[in-house]
């Protein structure tokens, strides 16, 4: 049955509206110098209290950056700042050579290639895995779409590559809420890859996990490095000696030292305000 003229518009998948296309005004990332993200003298004050102070940091492009502290060393403003969710009282925050953050809501941060992930997992619970996939498709977020369209065989190639790198595709057609939290946890990072981006902010990605998890989570963020940045937030310094090449550490909304593991864990600062608790 051919659709009316109007609905033949909803299911192309190709069709971008107008309200669609915020994301189109973003300039190109550009990376040609090496560094994907700078943030410079970011301060963040709440009711006088600076969550972030003068803070400064650069992560390179491909990089795999851990990013460890005490509780309330600014790790979470600071990922709100990358995202758009908090505005900085003071400094700079730039994705790539020409892309403002500071100058971007988060549906637009977001469009231009940053995807967050929440401790918690976040994922559709009644759905397939396969769907969850497919609904967080990038560019695919039209209501009618899921009563009329059809994926195309390059989308279905794209799915299945993704339940490949997440180490799903043997539950490709379990429903979601049946999964273990570490598997939703990889949903959730594969939700994140559908929309292709370049760097992903990853909060706490092994709370809860079981050490067989913990291992996979460990292979699978050391597979996504170099195809795109990730930065990781964690606690758990047995996993952070699993992926960590650079190590930042925070404390009191500012970097207190930067390097590897080895130089991070050694550093008399580091152990009297955070190691050593």
């Amino acid at each position: 049955m051919k659709l009316p003229a109007a609905l033949e518009t909803f299911a192309d998948r190709e069709h971008v509206f107008e309200f669609m296309a915020r994301g189109s005004r973003v300039p190109r990332l550009d990376v040609s110098h090496n560094v994907i993200l700078y943030l410079e003298d970011i301060t963040v004050a709440f009711d006088g209290f600076r969550a972030l102070n003068d803070l400064t940091l650069y992560v390179d492009a491909g990089e795999l950056r851990c990013i460890i502290g005490p509780n309330g060393a600014g790790k979470t403003t600071m990922m709100d700042v990358i995202t758009g969710k908090t505005r900085p009282d003071s400094g700079s925050a730039w994705f790539g050579q020409t892309i403002d953050l500071l100058q971007l809501d988060e549906p637009e941060i977001a469009a231009a290639g940053i995807g967050r992930k929440f401790q918690k997992p976040t994922v559709f619970t009644e759905h397939s895995v396969f769907e969850n996939l497919e609904l967080a498709m990038a560019g695919d977020k039209r209501v009618w779409r899921i009563l009329f369209a059809k994926l195309t065989p390059a989308q279905i190639e794209r799915i299945e590559s993704v339940l490949e790198t997440i180490g799903l595709k043997d539950q490709r057609d379990a429903r979601a809420g049946s999964l273990s939290h570490g598997q939703k946890q990889w949903l959730e990072i594969g939700m994140l890859l559908m929309q292709d981006p370049q760097l992903l902010l990853v909060d706490e990605p092994v709370a809860g996990m079981t050490p067989q998890e913990t291992e996979r989570t460990a292979e699978l963020l050391l597979g996504l490095a170099g195809k795109h940045s990730v930065v990781v937030v964690e606690h758990d310094m047995a996993f952070v000696r699993s992926i960590a090449r650079k190590v930042t550490v925070l404390h009191e909304g500012s970097v207190l030292a930067e390097g590897s593991l080895d130089e991070v864990q050694n550093n008399a600062k580091v152990v009297e305000v955070y190691l050593g608790e």
